[in-house]
């Protein structure tokens, strides 16, 4: 982004009176919170594609899922807080010259706003409306797949990430029989190397579930999905869960840049190539300093997070940069799994414990500073990891492998 274009898109900061903010998802409803945190007295409005309380999306693969609970909106008084909700409105596009967010009920005036739309479900190619299919994305998606499980269907997972993984354990749970296909050699295999999930493929087995390499599917037909080498496997359901991608299409043509991925493309302030427009949250990437790239982040703390820096910018007191520290957890076959930090292809591993083991921990080193780390069952290792991070400690490879130590300790 050219500097003319950053100038460019400075929000009014004190001077604005009216910000629309478009998605009440973690990042939308956080982002209207922290604009009344920072003490900012104009009018917020918040717009909501569905039609529910805005809730938390987490537990929909767990607890809602499972019926231990009915959902998760969030525990925030957007009445006590002058917070202008709008819920069941789809946005379709942005008119910059006037100012304007369009929407199915019309256009909505803006000073400042704020693109909070978040990430969608990629569809399995001619899957789309085939009877049994489903996404778990939303709470409709756990409403129509909680009784699926509660007939203890035979259901076929496509997508061995972790969401797939996630889901295959609230299915396992439920007492159903599990197949998991994932089209690449492992499970996570677009986010860890393959020396790092290779130990997690067999978490699989271990929780009664049969996981599928190598595996595409051709296609499904009623009762039963048909893999590339014509073999088939019964499913009373399917869900798909092979990726999400950044909610963008309905600001094309608006002048918001756009990257590789369709997400927006916003400065290290979180401001977009438009003028009085911030992107936050799923739909965004940013420029980190830390790890010298342009991360996309789609994990519930950049959410939690990013609003922050957003709410301190159209407040305007002080300039905010964003470059955390990326985190995310997940459940998932008995095991708490948690990631923080952000790696390279050649970073070095270093391993702290015994990967077939309850317990172990995964380091990556740039030369000698800790940048990556992912801990099964160790969250001691992932606070300290986290903190020397943060810090940019320089380690002692050979102290660091020694899962005895704590991690603290191999810091030089």
């Amino acid at each position: 982004m050219s500097e003319q274009t950053q100038a460019q898109s400075q929000s009014q900061g004190p001077t604005a009176r009216r910000v629309v903010v478009v998605g009440a998802g973690m990042a939308g409803v956080q982002t209207a919170v922290a604009l009344r945190e920072q003490g900012f007295t104009g009018t917020v409005t918040l717009i909501g594609a569905e039609p529910h309380q805005p809730y938390d999306r987490p537990p929909l693969s767990k607890a809602v899922l499972l019926g231990k609970a009915e959902g998760s909106a969030f525990d925030i008084d957007f009445e006590a807080l002058d917070i202008d909700l709008r819920l069941g409105r789809e946005a379709l596009g942005v008119r910059p010259g006037d100012h304007e967010l369009d929407t199915a009920e019309g256009p909505v005036p803006y000073d400042v706003l704020v693109v909070a739309t978040g990430a969608e479900p990629i569809q399995l190619p001619g899957a789309e409306g085939v009877p049994g299919v489903h996404l778990l994305r939303t709470l409709d998606d756990a409403d129509r797949l909680r009784p699926v499980l509660t007939r203890q269907h035979d259901i076929v997972v496509v997508g061995a990430g972790w969401i797939g993984a996630e889901f295959a354990t609230a299915a396992r749970e439920a007492g159903c029989a599990v197949t998991v296909v994932e089209a690449a050699d492992r499970p996570l295999a677009g986010a860890l190397p393959a020396e790092v999930a290779a130990p997690m493929a067999a978490w699989y087995a271990d929780s009664g579930a049969t996981l599928r390499t190598h595996a595409r599917v051709e296609r499904i037909e009623p009762g039963a999905v048909i893999l590339d080498d014509g073999s088939r496997v019964p499913a009373g359901a399917v869900v798909v869960g092979i990726g999400a991608r950044p909610a963008t299409a309905w600001i094309a043509g608006s002048g918001i840049e756009l990257g590789a991925d369709r997400e927006i493309v916003a400065d290290d302030h979180l401001r977009t190539s438009l003028p009085d427009v911030y992107a936050v949250g799923d739909c965004a990437s940013f420029p980190s300093g830390r790890y010298e790239d342009r991360l996309l982040v789609h994990h519930w703390d950049n959410a939690l997070q990013g609003p922050r820096t957003v709410a301190l910018n159209i407040v305007g007191e002080a300039p905010a940069a964003y470059d955390p520290v990326p985190y995310f957890w997940s459940e998932q076959f008995g095991r708490f799994v948690q990631y923080v930090g952000h790696h390279a292809p050649d970073d070095t591993l270093v391993w702290r414990g015994d990967p077939t083991g309850a317990s172990w921990s995964v380091c990556w080193l740039r030369e000698t500073r800790l940048v990556a780390l992912l801990a099964v069952g160790r969250p001691r290792d992932l606070a300290q990891g986290r903190r020397l991070i943060e810090a940019g400690a320089p380690m002692d490879p050979e102290l660091l492998a020694d899962p005895s130590r704590p991690l603290k300790g191999a810091a030089t």
